[in-house]
């Protein structure tokens, strides 16, 4: 795929046009997320494409296999919000429940400790072939960015608030590791993520407490 390879060097730095596009899809997925616009999941279904594309040219299969995940949960998620916008309604949104949260947090954390094996293992993970112990903590780092994700679209599909805070967990440790395999759009994007995630959960929050207290006076 020429296609996938191709971009251009600025202050020394490569980057690839499908890094650059991707992210900007991606980056506009968050600020439609925000608005809880159903062309979110058609615009991620996009990023998860042309990131795809550059991860394989990276080398970083985890991270490749991650926008796979995203592409199906987009898929999901699209078919869920539009449920939740029948007939010109405005999207639902929630907090989770605490049982909710300790099944997000126990999927988390089993997750991350079994694809971390597989990664290694089967050194799915560019990790995988590093020096030790530093490969082991490349490879726990790819396995959760990978589980955080899947945890976190998810419950953004069913529009539970929490997923915002998941997603500054999951950026906490993407944006160094981005740095670091050389893809420095994403780690800049991911790094302005982190800012729109906390926005994000502000007005969902918001809304959310806006929902509670008018649904008494309504029901009077």
């Amino acid at each position: 795929m020429n296609w996938a390879h191709a971009g251009f060097t600025i202050l020394g730095v490569d980057v690839l046009w499908t890094d650059l596009v991707g992210n900007i899809a991606a980056l506009a997925t968050v600020l439609l997320a925000i608005r809880k616009s159903l062309w979110t999941w058609p615009v991620q279904l996009t990023a998860s494409v042309l990131l795809l594309a550059a991860s394989v040219d990276a080398g970083l299969t985890g991270n490749a296999l991650k926008q796979v995940m995203f592409g199906a949960l987009a898929v999901y998620g699209w078919w869920r919000w539009s449920r939740g916008t029948q007939d010109g309604q405005a999207l639902p949104v929630r907090p989770a429940t605490g049982r909710e949260r300790l099944v997000l947090a126990a999927v988390t954390v089993a997750g991350t400790a079994a694809v971390a094996v597989l990664f290694y293992v089967a050194k799915l993970s560019w990790g995988a072939r590093a020096p030790l112990p530093e490969g082991y903590f490349l490879v726990a780092a790819d396995a959760y960015i990978f589980v955080g994700s899947a945890v976190a679209t998810w419950a953004q599909g069913r529009a539970l608030v929490d997923f915002w805070i998941i997603w500054v967990a999951v950026d906490l440790v993407g944006v160094p590791l981005a740095f670091r395999s050389g893809l420095v759009v994403s780690g800049t994007v991911f790094a302005l993520f982190f800012v729109l995630v906390l926005i994000g959960f502000v007005n969902w929050l918001k809304e959310y407490r806006s929902q509670a207290v008018l649904v008494p006076e309504e029901a009077v």
